[in-house]
Order: C-alpha cells, then structure tokens, then sequence
C-alpha cells in the first residue's frame, strides 16, 4: 500500500516541518511529506525542506492580487502531488474557503497553547503573560475560526519558571512528538472511515 501523501504549510523556521519530515524518513510515520508551501521567500522552512528532497511552493500571496488566487494555485499542486492531508506548522495566516472546500477535514494545525484558551498568533506570550501554570499545545482541524475546529490531541505540562525563553523551548519539546501522534491517528481514522 501506497505512503500517506502530506503537504505543510509554514511561514518561518520551521521545526515542525523538520519533525514531521523526520518522523516519515525514519518510519515513525508511515507517509511522506510531498510538498512544502510557503508565503514568506527565504524563510529558513525552505531550506529545511530542501535538505530532506521536498518539493517547494514559496510566494508571496500579494503576488497573485488576491489570497484565494494564492491558495487556488496551492490546491493545483497540492493535487497535482496527490496530497491527503495538509499540516499547517506556523504558517500565519488564515485559510479562506478556497483551502477549506478543497480538503474539508484533511487540514490541521498545531497552536502553542491548550485551546480553546489563549488562541492566536501569540499564544504561548498570552498564557505566560497570564500567569497560569499548566501550559500545553493543541492539534486540531482547521475550519473558518481562528485556532477553531474540533481538537484532535492535546498534550499539558506545568511551568512555574519565569523564563519565557525557555517556556517557548518546553512547547517545542512538546510539539513536535504531539504533532507527529495526531497525523497517525489522523490517518488511522481516514483508513477505518473507508
């Protein structure tokens, strides 16, 4: 049988990326990430991406006058690579209908905080900022909430230190095995509903 066919979408570093396309080469993940799309040229995502022999599709979406038009070439190639599953890894804008119709239930995404709390672009700051003491990361579907759609794992640890810098390094530690665990048991749940 035929690897699962992922694309990820991201905007800058990309160490989600890394640990997805890590966990397809070493087998942890019975897939492989087919494409890489990016909206920010030179994001270090792409040179991530390179390193691992994925294909790259990198513009900026002002260049084709309209995000729809954008993310309607993005679908062309998602298809033309016969994607089954879309993981969006700090990619930092929101999706319009054009994505959401073409892949309904076959986008997720992964946010720094233990939803439907401090959703955003700035959710680990929001919470610290807060004060609580039990943070965590979310993955779940994306739908035309922000940070909405239904939660598919969720993974919480407590931090009571004062170093946002290294709250952020505790969240990554934590997002990159979550994020691989919720892709397996998307697909699980792809292959039981044939």
């Amino acid at each position: 049988m035929a690897r699962h066919k992922i694309a990820v979408f991201a905007s800058g570093n990309g160490s989600n990326f890394e640990a997805i396309a890590q966990a397809c080469a070493d087998g942890r993940l019975d897939a492989e990430v087919v494409l890489l799309v990016c909206d920010k040229p030179g994001a270090h995502v792409c040179d991530r991406a390179a390193r691992f022999g994925v294909d790259i599709f990198v513009a900026r979406p002002k260049d084709f006058g309209s995000k729809e038009a954008f993310e309607a070439e993005a679908v062309k190639r998602l298809r033309e690579h016969g994607v089954e599953l879309v993981c969006l890894a700090g990619y930092m804008r929101i999706l319009t209908d054009v994505m959401l119709t073409a892949f309904p239930n076959r986008i997720i995404n992964i946010h720094p905080a233990l939803l439907p709390a401090f959703k955003g672009a700035h959710g680990i700051r929001d919470a610290f900022e807060y004060g609580v003491k039990v943070y965590g990361v979310t993955v779940h579907y994306v739908n035309s909430e922000l940070d909405g759609g239904r939660i598919i794992a969720q993974r919480a640890f407590e931090y009571y230190g004062r170093d946002i810098d290294e709250l952020e390094t505790k969240i990554h530690a934590v997002e990159h095995p979550l994020y691989v665990d919720a892709i397996r048991m998307v697909f699980d749940s792809m292959q039981a509903a044939r």
